[in-house]
């Protein structure tokens, strides 16, 4: 059952062609060009309430693209996906800071768990998926679960208008 659901949301999802990382200069421009083709296609096929403008930061390791934004309450929303340079053969990761500590199944620094499931995926896929199978597929799931069982147990709490 779940691995028809994975099928289809890869079935919705674009996959890529071009298999080049950071440390490929020639070919990271059109990899990134159809990374944001990618994410944007999911974007206009199902729009979200809130959206959220991205920067990048370079560094020495690592690109890391934080979308940053405000909800309409008011707080900050911060998530980062960390690109590793050896990217695309290498998943990224997702951190999310405000829920470090919340759960067993995420790392130091707010990363999510996505060794067990996601991470496989990636390995049998590479270079055709993208960020958008990272967040249908790695992100999506782990919040499926994870946000319901931290707000059964109280942690994390929905602020009410």
């Amino acid at each position: 059952m779940a691995e028809e659901a994975a099928r289809r949301a890869v079935a919705e999802l674009p996959l890529l062609r071009t298999s080049a990382g950071p440390r490929d200069r020639e070919g990271w421009a059109p990899r990134l060009k159809e990374e944001y083709r990618a994410l944007i296609q999911v974007r206009r096929a199902k729009p979200r309430r809130s959206g959220s403008p991205v920067r990048r930061e370079q560094q020495a390791r690592r690109q890391r693209l934080v979308p940053s934004g405000v909800q309409r309450r008011g707080h900050p929303v911060v998530r980062e996906v960390l690109i590793p340079v050896t990217y695309p053969s290498t998943a990224p990761e997702i951190a999310i800071p405000e829920l470090d500590g919340k759960t067993a199944k995420m790392y130091r620094g707010g990363k999510i768990c996505l060794s067990d499931h996601f991470k496989p995926l990636w390995a049998r896929n590479v270079p055709k998926f993208g960020l958008a199978h990272l967040m249908a597929l790695g992100l999506g799931p782990w919040l499926a679960v994870e946000i319901p069982d931290l707000v059964a147990k109280g942690i994390i709490q929905h602020k009410e208008k």
